[in-house]
């Protein structure tokens, strides 16, 4: 149970993730503190640790868990490193916020439903922060009004400055689409069932081997069509957009941050660096209303199941990187325990 000094977490990774993170708990979010922080490079850790009174470093995850100071644990480490974290977690039957993916594949996805759903009762979080964003928040609420009719088609772009060296096109998919295929589930309330990738020529800005930009297909289960435009090396900034086109109007979102300045014979704005600061606030209410939730000893936000179905499509999506043309995908029948 959280004691009067707010809920205990214990958030594993302190890579760049994991450390706005531990700074969003420490100096934004209220009615948690950082209990523990967990990583595989010590000396990270210690350093992290050392900024924020009564928070202890640890190298392994588990051990972090058992703390008797930890109530909740965010996990913010290497997607193939959240299973394990994940089972740990249930094993102590603690809340988690887990940043997406939930584990990198569908089988192991399913092992963590079939663990959550063992233990009876939903523990599971996954960090597909786009739902609280504050443009995504008032485009899901006028598609779900139905002032503009059924939505029929979806543009999504995903545009970053560059990707960080070793980025390979299945993390095209697997660590940057993620985040439009859930929002494409969330958005039209469908489940997708079938991907095409679809690679154009490539940027001479990408490293060789990387085909980049990619333009991606999803087929939703009632027929709408979502374009996705992933680009990894735009080379202006990190920019995300959306639009949506209905039977009686289109919605668009994204397409300027802050305000738009004219001088100098120039006019134009600002472009984000990167997702820390262009869905900082999303962060920042996403973090919050996971710990309000908690504290309330409820579990809120997108599900265990979520984590899997965006597994499945990403699944689909690499096979038809590597093979061409359009894959299906492949989702079992989701229990009665997510409905």
């Amino acid at each position: 149970m959280a004691s009067q000094r707010g809920l205990g977490v214990a958030v594993i990774g302190t890579g760049k993730m994991g450390a706005d993170h531990v700074r969003r708990l420490h100096e934004v979010i209220s009615g948690a503190r950082v209990a523990a922080v967990a990583d595989t490079e010590p000396e990270r850790a210690k350093s992290l640790a050392a900024t924020i009174d009564g928070c202890t470093a640890y190298t392994e995850p588990a051990a972090a868990m058992a703390s008797g100071e930890v109530d909740a644990v965010l996990i913010a480490s290497p997607g193939p490193a959240h299973e394990a974290a994940l089972v740990d977690a249930l094993g102590h039957d603690l809340p988690v916020l887990c940043e997406k993916p939930m584990t990198p594949d569908t089988a192991s996805s399913l092992r963590i439903l079939e663990a959550e759903q063992r233990l009876g009762h939903r523990r599971i979080q996954v960090g597909f922060m786009r739902r609280y964003d504050a443009e995504y928040v008032k485009l899901k609420e006028l598609l779900d009004s139905g002032e503009l009719g059924a939505a029929l088609m979806l543009h999504q772009r995903h545009r970053n400055l560059a990707m960080p060296p070793g980025f390979t096109d299945e993390m095209l998919i697997t660590s940057s689409v993620s985040h439009e295929v859930d929002a494409t589930r969330w958005l039209l309330g469908q489940e997708i069932a079938a991907v095409t990738v679809h690679k154009p020529k490539a940027t001479s800005l990408a490293p060789a081997g990387l085909n980049d930009p990619q333009f991606i297909l999803l087929e939703t289960a009632s027929g709408a069509l979502v374009d996705v435009e992933i680009f990894g090396h735009c080379g202006y900034g990190y920019q995300v957009q959306a639009e949506a086109v209905c039977e009686r109007g289109t919605v668009r979102i994204g397409d300027e941050q802050g305000p738009r300045v004219s001088a100098d014979g120039r006019w134009g704005g600002h472009v984000p660096p990167d997702y820390v600061e262009r869905f900082e606030d999303a962060y920042d209410r996403e973090v919050q209303a996971w710990v309000d939730a908690t504290r309330r000893g409820e579990i809120t936000g997108p599900s265990a199941w979520d984590g899997y179905a965006a597994a499945a499509v990403c699944e689909a999506g690499v096979a038809s990187q590597r093979e061409g043309g359009r894959v299906g995908v492949e989702l079992a029948e989701r229990p009665g325990f997510y409905a």
